[in-house]
C-alpha cells in the first residue's frame, strides 16, 4: 500500500508531455508566407497607382520581383517545395507582373488616350496570363503521355522572358522619367511619357513574353574564374548606383538584361549546334 502510494504521487509530479499536432512544420511554411508577401507588394503597388504615387507603385513592383526571386530557392533550400506552392506562386506572379505593370502605365499615360489606351495594357496581362499557364502546363506530366527529355543545355534557358523580368523591361518609361525628372530634365520626362512609348513596350515585351526566344535561367550558371573578380567589381558598381540613383540604375537593368537576351540567343544557338554535332558523330559508331 505505501508503494502504490508513493508511486501515485510520483506520476502526480511527472512533466506532463506536450500535446503534438499534427501538419507542416514551419519551414515549410515560409516560402509560401513569402510569396503572400510579394502578392500584398503587387496589391499596395496598385493601391499607389490608383493615388498618383507611381513612385512608390514601381517600388512595391520591384519588392515582389525580388521576393518572387528568392522564395523558390528558399523552398528547395529548405525542402518545402508542393504543388500548393508552385501554384500559388504562379496566382502571384499573374498579379504582380501581369496585372499590376499594366495598370500602372495605364494610370500613368496610357487612359490620355481614352479606351484604346487599354487595348496594349490588356494585351500585356493576358500574355503574362499565357506564359505563365505554358511554364506550369510544361512543369506538369500529362497522364499517359511520355515526352521526350530535353537536351541537357536546355536546361539553362527559360522559353520566352519570364514574367518579373517582363515587369522590368516594360516598366522601363517609367524608370527612366522618373529618373528624368530627379534630374530636372522635364522635357525629356514628358517625352519619354508619351503614351506611344507605353504601348510599344506593352505590345514587344508581351510578345517576348509568349515567344519561344530562349532567356538564361542562372539555375546552373557557370562563372569562368577569370570573370569572377570583374563580377564582383560591376555588381558592387551597380549595387552603389542603385543606392545614389534607384530609378537610373533599374533603367540600367533593362537595357542591361535587353542585351543578355541576345546573348543567350546566341549561347543557345551555339550549345545546339554543338550537341547535333555529337549527336552526328556519334550515330555511326552506334
Amino acid at each position: 500500500m505505501i508503494r502504490e502510494g508513493l508511486r501515485g504521487r510520483l506520476r502526480g509530479l511527472a512533466p506532463r508531455q506536450r500535446p503534438r499536432f499534427s501538419g507542416p512544420s514551419f519551414n515549410r511554411l515560409i516560402p509560401n508566407l513569402l510569396t503572400m508577401m510579394g502578392l500584398c507588394a503587387g496589391l499596395v503597388a496598385i493601391r499607389f497607382a490608383l493615388e498618383g504615387r507611381f513612385g512608390h507603385a514601381a517600388a512595391f513592383i520591384v519588392v515582389a520581383a525580388v521576393i518572387d526571386g528568392l522564395d523558390g530557392r528558399i523552398a528547395r533550400l529548405l525542402k518545402g517545395t508542393s504543388r500548393f506552392g508552385a501554384e500559388f506562386d504562379s496566382l502571384s506572379d499573374f498579379l504582380c507582373f501581369g496585372v499590376a505593370p499594366a495598370l500602372v502605365l495605364y494610370l500613368w499615360t496610357m487612359q490620355s488616350v481614352g479606351p484604346w489606351g487599354f487595348i496594349p495594357c490588356v494585351l500585356f496581362a493576358v500574355c503574362s496570363a499565357l506564359r505563365l499557364a505554358r511554364f506550369n502546363a510544361a512543369s506538369i506530366a500529362e497522364p499517359g503521355v511520355v515526352e521526350a527529355p530535353k537536351p541537357a543545355y536546355a536546361y539553362n534557358f527559360f522559353t520566352g522572358v519570364p514574367a518579373p523580368a517582363g515587369a522590368g523591361l516594360v516598366l522601363f518609361p517609367l524608370f527612366a522619367w522618373l529618373a528624368f525628372a530627379d534630374w530636372g530634365w522635364p522635357a525629356t520626362a514628358a517625352a519619354i511619357r508619351h503614351p506611344m512609348v507605353a504601348a510599344i513596350m506593352l505590345f514587344v515585351v508581351g510578345g517576348l513574353m509568349v515567344s519561344t526566344l530562349p532567356s538564361w535561367s542562372f539555375k546552373n550558371f557557370k562563372i569562368p574564374a577569370k570573370l569572377v573578380l570583374p563580377l564582383f567589381l560591376g555588381v558592387g558598381a551597380y549595387v552603389a548606383f542603385l543606392v545614389t540613383e534607384p530609378w537610373a540604375a533599374l533603367a540600367l537593368g533593362g537595357l542591361i538584361y535587353t542585351g543578355m537576351l541576345f546573348l543567350s540567343a546566341r549561347s543557345y544557338r551555339r550549345l545546339r549546334r554543338e550537341a547535333e554535332q555529337m549527336r552526328g558523330e556519334t550515330a555511326p559508331a552506334a
